[in-house]
């Protein structure tokens, strides 16, 4: 079964910290993704660009609306993302639970399926 941690960041906190504990949580993350790649679960990850950048589109009516970020109602926003494949949800809860991200975000587990079922 293939799952995603969705990392979910205070925006201000993302903002104000300084140099070094980016670089330093960086590495954190680059060191967990490193070990889901050994272990041969790892099917992707990838950190976000900041929410002044992004743009949200709505198409209601056959009209589309676009609205360019920061987005004022956002207290956390989706840092970035992990996806791996493991067996059970188990399995899942223990490596989300070795995301060191855990430890200054909240970490969100989500199972990836189909969009749609009766």
């Amino acid at each position: 079964m293939a799952y995603m941690l969705l990392v979910m960041e205070d925006g201000q906190r993302k903002r104000s910290r300084t140099p070094e504990q980016g670089r330093r949580e960086m590495e954190r993350m680059g060191g967990f993704v490193e070990d889901l790649k050994a272990r041969g679960i790892w099917k992707g990850s990838d950190s976000l660009r900041s929410v002044t950048e992004g743009v949200r589109v709505q198409v209601r009516g056959g009209q589309s609306t676009f609205v360019d970020g920061p987005f004022a109602e956002s207290k956390e926003i989706v840092g970035g993302y992990v996806v791996f494949d493991c067996a059970t949800r188990e399995e899942a809860l223990a490596i989300a639970r070795q995301c060191p991200a855990a430890e200054w975000s909240t970490v969100e587990l989500r199972e990836i399926g189909v969009c749609y079922e009766d």
